[in-house]
């Protein structure tokens, strides 16, 4: 077994993967940049080592840079971790010529599972049903309408070296397919730095069904079981859950075999997931799955599997990566129970979803009593926490926005979401937006209760989906307001009940709710929901409802107004950088009209103008890198 190990990632995964090596008693040597100098994943690691600037090109994407810190730190062996180089066969391969090992599958297999062409030519080879499409050289328009047309829409256009959504552009109808692929390729040069795509089938109600499979340089080979990942958003998954609802058994055998098929063709090693599209206007059958693509690394949603198996993954990684045979035999892999995980990321679904980024003033998700790497009881209810930050923490605008993973294990489905929504309509996040009130409605509703979701369910109902309750800001007053009324001693001159020399009484507050004045009463709204509260100072507080965090406050009246543009300018709504610029100074813009488009947090934005008029001023360049609030366009009457 390994004595030592560099991660070479940050965030959850890195504070997940040490979990294990302290257990087995491995020494840890943590990467940071500059953003990440206070981190969680650099305080809990037994070592950390400075390796550059913030953006990821300049530090954790810097494969040299890595490889020194592991080398000055004395460390055995690298884990990439999931994102940033765990996918680089370049980097793998300079890690085993650096003389160190490399925690994750051989370089080659990395290439040839790498490009989505080239592995569904395998996957192929190998007799796993592939989805009709093109994966050929040609590249020029001319081509990709043609093999459009014979595919017959809608089709997917997905880049040939693409993964987590990025470079996937639907195609409806053939008037669309040119500019979709300047926008598909443009992604996937900037996202991967190969703008080569493919075109693919689209199957129009479809669930992502995902095999865990495992391989070691003994010529072991299992699978762990299958996950269902369809709840997903812009290609990017929300909730995973594992077993996936409504499998029946030979269904299961069929495509687990499948897996572990394409993982023997390609000689293995490690963890890795083999994805399947499956069409969910049908129930699950032996005819309704094709191979999508195989990730060569461990799994954001691997916790689900763990507590089914009662197995821990990065443990297997690291005895596979010693040499070791693979720690069980299939006959021997329990199946129990089931898991489901939410994603907590860094965003606004209210307002589409907008990355944010700061301090965390509250970071409130219960108390687990399971952490990573602990098996589970069998058939019992268990809350597992991974988590990249605490209170107090900053979130840098830099890198993806996922901040934790809540995970429940249960006897039964419907008691682990029930669980899951509950532990999540009492979580607060608080100096940053989150996501945890959109999960839980996710959650709640019943088309994902009765498993009948698919890959876009959550785009036809995102309305409803990402507004939150409005009672919920009159509920997060009233709890204040019951707080700060509340009497401070047992004499009568510390009653707070509202009374008045010859005047009804009134017993009320103004506060303020987000940027709204709310007067409120202690008991104005029942209190039948999930809620809690915590006091950030005597007066400001961050109050949790229904998974949705209200920020409330007695107004400081004497502060100074801040001074609000009017309707005319477009700001930066977040750090990032200005990848497009649609319009120069004398355009003649509409409402709504997309003038800029930046990329943040590894996605497109677009700007778009606040009403008709004509751009006075351009405030920043192509390919600038600009601070939140920066002015991008300005507009005048015309």
């Amino acid at each position: 077994m390994l004595k030592s190990l560099l991660i070479a990632n940050r965030g959850e995964i890195a504070c997940r993967i040490m979990a294990t090596c302290r257990r087995l008693g491995i020494r840890t040597i943590a990467v940071y940049s500059d953003a990440d100098t206070y981190a969680k994943h650099v305080r809990e690691a037994d070592d950390a080592i400075h390796i550059g600037a913030a953006p990821a090109a300049e530090s954790y994407l810097d494969g040299d840079r890595i490889i020194e810190a592991a080398k000055a730190s004395g460390a055995e062996a690298i884990h990439p971790g999931y994102g940033f180089l765990s996918e680089n066969a370049d980097f793998a391969d300079a890690v085993e010529k650096a003389g160190l090992i490399w925690v994750g599958p051989k370089a080659e297999t990395i290439r040839e599972m790498g490009l989505k062409d080239e592995a569904k030519r395998i996957a192929e080879e190998a007799g796993v049903p592939v989805l009709p499409g093109y994966r050929g050289e040609a590249q020029d328009v001319k081509t990709l309408e043609d093999e459009a047309d014979k595919i017959g829409y809608p089709i997917l256009i997905k880049a040939v070296a693409g993964g987590g959504g990025r470079g996937i552009r639907l195609v409806s109808r053939k008037s669309d397919l040119s500019s979709e692929l300047e926008s598909a390729v443009r992604e996937a040069k900037s996202a991967f730095g190969d703008g080569r795509v493919m075109l693919e089938k689209l199957v129009e109600h479809p669930r992502h069904i995902e095999v865990q499979v495992f391989g070691d340089s003994h010529g072991g080979a299992v699978h762990l079981y299958e996950r269902d990942c369809s709840l997903q958003r812009r290609r990017q998954k929300v909730v995973e859950e594992a077993p996936a609802p409504g499998m029946p058994e030979d269904v299961r055998e069929a495509m687990t075999g499948a897996a572990v098929k394409l993982a023997k063709a390609v000689g293995y090693e490690g963890a890795g997931t083999v994805e399947f599209i499956v069409d969910g206007a049908r129930p699950l059958a032996k005819d309704t799955f094709w191979f999508l693509e195989m990730n060569t690394r461990l799994q954001v949603e691997h916790p689900v599997t763990e507590l089914i198996t009662g197995t821990d993954l990065v443990e297997w990684q690291l005895r596979v990566a010693s040499g070791e045979k693979l720690p069980l035999e299939q006959k021997d892999i329990p199946l129990s129970g089931h898991a489901i995980e939410a994603r907590i990321c860094a965003e606004d679904p209210a307002n589409d979803f907008r990355p944010g980024a700061g301090r965390l003033a509250a970071f409130d998700l219960g108390e687990p009593d399971l952490f990573a790497g602990e098996t589970p009881d069998a058939d019992e209810l268990h809350y597992r926490l991974d988590a990249g930050f605490e209170a107090g923490g900053t979130v840098p605008a830099t890198y993806d926005s996922m901040i934790a993973k809540m995970i429940i294990k249960s006897w039964d489905r419907g008691s682990a979401t029930s669980a899951l929504s509950e532990q999540l309509g009492q979580s607060i996040v608080a100096g940053i937006p989150s996501n945890i009130g959109f999960l839980k409605r996710c959650l709640d509703n019943e088309v994902f209760r009765q498993g009948d979701h698919h890959v876009n369910w959550i785009a036809e109902e995102i309305d409803a989906l990402a507004s939150p309750d409005t009672g919920g800001a009159r509920l997060a007053a009233s709890l204040v307001a019951g707080i700060l009324l509340s009497p401070d001693d047992d004499g009568p001159w510390d009653e707070k009940d509202g009374w008045r020399m010859n005047a009804v009484p009134r017993r009320s507050i103004r506060l303020l709710v987000g940027e709204d004045i709310v007067e409120a009463s202690p008991g104005d709204v029942h209190l039948t929901d999930d809620w809690q509260a915590i006091g950030l100072s005597e007066t400001r507080f961050a109050v949790g409802v229904n998974g949705e965090t209200w920020l409330v406050e007695v107004p400081d009246y004497e502060a100074e107004a801040e001074a609000i543009a009017g309707g005319d300018r477009v700001a930066a709504p977040m750090p990032g950088k200005v990848i497009d610029l649609r319009v120069k100074a004398g355009d003649s813009v509409t409402k709504d009209q997309t003038v800029a488009v930046m990329e943040a947090m590894k996605m497109e934005h677009s700007l778009k103008a606040p009403r008709d008029g004509v751009v006075k001023t351009v405030g920043a360049e192509l390919g600038e890198q600009v601070g939140e609030g920066v002015v991008l366009v300005e507009l005048e009457d015309a």
